[in-house]
C-alpha cells in the first residue's frame, strides 16, 4: 500500500466516503494544509502508531493525562468559563470531542505542527497556491525562524508551567482571564463584549446571531447550509429524548450544519433554552443555546484501543469525563445521552467564543516581531494546565512532564516540522485526487 492509498483508507473510515467534492468536509479540507490537518485527525494517529512521526524514548515515561486528542492552534481561543452561564472571558483550549486519556505528547507534537501549518496557509494564501479569503496580500507574515521561536515558547512555558504545578498545586486554579495584550488583545475584548454583561451580546453573541424574536417569542433563524428547521416528528423526538437534560424551557429546536472541520458530517442539533416568552433585553439575557451532538469515537483510540480502561468509556461520557478534568471551571450543562442508536453529547454554548484562525495570528506587524511566539507561549502555560489537571491529587505528571519534556525540546521542534512537511504532501495528493475524481463524475 503506497502513502495516497494510505491516506485514502484512512479518510474513508472516518468520513464513510474516500476524497470526493461530493463531500463537504473533502471540500473544506482542500483549502490548506492547515485545514486538511484539522479535518483528518486520524492520519496523525495512524502516523504516530506506524512510528512515521518520530517521538523521542523519554515522552513515554511522562504519565497519562487526559489530552485533547485533536490539539491544534484553532482549538484554542477567548471563551466564556462555564458554557453560558459564566461571564468570565478566558484564553483556553475549546474542542474536546476527540479528547481521552493519552500521551501529553501527542498534543504537544500535534500542536506544534500545527504552528509550521499555519504559515504555510497564510504564505501560500498570498502567493495564491491556496484560494483563502480575507488573506491580506500587503500584510508581513511570519517566516519557518518565528515559527521555531514559537514552538521554542510554546515548549518553555509548558515546562515552566509544570515546574510551578509542582513548587504550588493552586496553579491548577489560574488561567489567562486577563487581557493578554499584543496580537490577542482585539480578539480578548472582541469577547468580553460578547458575554451577557458586554455591550454587543444582544446584536453580536452566539446566541443573538442564531435567533430571532417573534411577536410571540425567539425562535432560531433559517439560515440556508447553517440551521435547517426540524419536521414536527423530529421535534417532538428530540424534545422528548433531550428535555430532561436542559435547565430550563425547550423554546426552539433546529438542525445545524456545516459547524466544525473534523466534525461537520456529523449531526448535531441546538436547543434555544430559556424563559417560554422573552420580550425584552432583561428576559434574553436568561437564554441561551444548547448544543446536541452525535460524538464518535476519539481519534487516538483506534489505535491506542487498550492504553486506558477510561477510554472503553461511550465517546460522548469520555468527552465530557475529559473536559470536566481539563477546564478550571467546565460548563455547567455538560452531559451524555444515548439515543437513536448513537451516543450524544449535550453541553452549552458559550455566548462569547472567539476562535482563532492562522490570518488572526500569522499575518501583521505584531505577530513577526514577536506576537506568534507570544501565542505559542499562552498556548503552552494553557495547554500545561489543563494536563495537569488530569492529576489533581498529585504532582507526578508535572514532575515528569517538566523533566522529560525540557530535555527533548528540539527534537519535538525537529519531529514536527518534519511532519508538517509530511503533510503538506499529504495535501497536495489529496486536492489531486478531488481534481481527479471531480473530473471522472463530470465526464459520466
Amino acid at each position: 500500500m503506497n502513502r495516497y492509498q494510505y491516506i485514502q483508507r484512512e479518510i474513508a473510515r472516518v468520513d464513510g466516503k474516500r476524497p470526493t467534492p461530493l463531500l463537504s468536509k473533502h471540500l473544506k479540507m482542500a483549502q490548506s494544509p492547515f485545514v486538511f490537518y484539522r479535518g483528518s485527525a486520524q492520519l496523525f494517529y495512524a502516523d504516530l502508531q506506524s512510528h512515521t512521526i518520530a517521538v523521542p524514548e523519554q515522552c513515554f515515561s511522562v504519565p497519562l493525562t487526559s489530552v485533547m486528542g485533536d490539539c491544534h492552534s484553532a482549538n484554542f481561543g477567548f471563551l466564556t468559563e462555564e458554557g453560558s452561564h459564566g461571564d468570565t472571558v478566558i484564553f483556553a483550549p475549546n474542542d474536546f470531542d476527540d479528547a481521552c486519556v493519552g500521551y501529553a505528547h501527542w498534543d504537544i507534537l500535534r500542536l506544534l505542527t500545527s504552528f509550521h501549518l499555519m504559515q504555510r496557509h497564510v504564505e501560500g494564501g498570498q502567493s495564491g497556491d491556496y484560494q483563502l479569503l480575507d488573506i491580506d496580500p500587503q500584510k508581513p507574515i511570519v517566516d519557518l525562524n518565528d515559527v521555531i521561536d514559537a514552538q521554542s515558547a510554546c515548549l518553555k512555558r509548558y515546562v515552566e508551567t509544570c515546574q510551578r504545578v509542582i513548587e504550588d498545586n493552586k496553579v491548577l486554579n489560574e488561567a489567562m482571564d486577563t487581557n493578554p495584550g499584543g496580537k490577542l488583545s482585539k480578539l480578548y475584548l472582541k469577547a468580553l463584549k460578547r458575554s451577557s454583561t458586554g455591550d454587543d451580546f444582544t446584536s453580536k453573541s452566539a446566541l443573538a446571531k442564531a435567533v430571532k424574536m417573534h411577536d410571540d417569542g425567539l425562535a432560531f433563524k433559517h439560515i440556508p447550509d447553517k440551521f435547517t428547521p426540524v419536521s414536527k416528528e423530529d421535534y417532538k423526538n428530540l424534545h422528548q429524548a433531550f428535555s430532561p437534560y436542559m435547565d430550563d424551557n425547550v423554546v426552539d429546536i433546529t438542525s445545524r450544519h456545516n459547524a466544525g472541520t473534523g466534525s461537520v458530517n456529523l449531526r448535531r442539533y441546538y436547543f434555544l433554552v430559556g424563559p417560554e416568552k422573552p420580550h425584552n433585553e432583561q428576559s434574553f439575557s436568561y437564554c441561551h443555546i444548547v448544543e446536541v451532538k452525535q460524538q464518535r469515537t476519539a481519534a487516538p483510540l483506534h489505535y491506542f484501543t487498550d492504553l486506558c480502561p477510561v477510554n472503553r468509556l461511550n465517546p460522548a461520557h469520555l468527552t465530557a469525563r475529559s473536559q470536566r478534568r481539563m477546564q478550571r471551571r467546565p460548563d455547567l450543562l455538560l452531559d451524555e445521552v444515548h439515543w437513536d442508536n448513537s451516543h450524544w453529547l449535550v453541553r452549552s454554548r458559550h455566548h462569547a467564543k472567539v476562535g482563532l484562525n492562522p490570518e488572526d495570528i500569522a499575518m501583521g506587524k505584531k505577530a513577526t516581531e514577536g506576537g506568534f511566539a507570544d501565542f505559542g507561549a499562552l498556548c503552552g502555560y494553557t495547554l500545561a494546565l489543563a494536563h495537569c489537571r488530569g492529576d489533581r491529587r498529585s504532582t507526578r505528571f508535572a514532575s515528569q512532564a517538566a523533566t522529560h519534556f525540557n530535555t527533548v525540546s528540539n527534537a519535538l521542534i525537529e519531529s514536527a516540522n518534519q511532519y508538517a512537511l509530511q503533510v503538506i504532501d499529504d495535501h497536495r495528493a489529496f486536492v489531486g485526487d478531488l481534481r481527479n475524481t471531480n473530473s471522472s463524475t463530470a465526464v459520466k
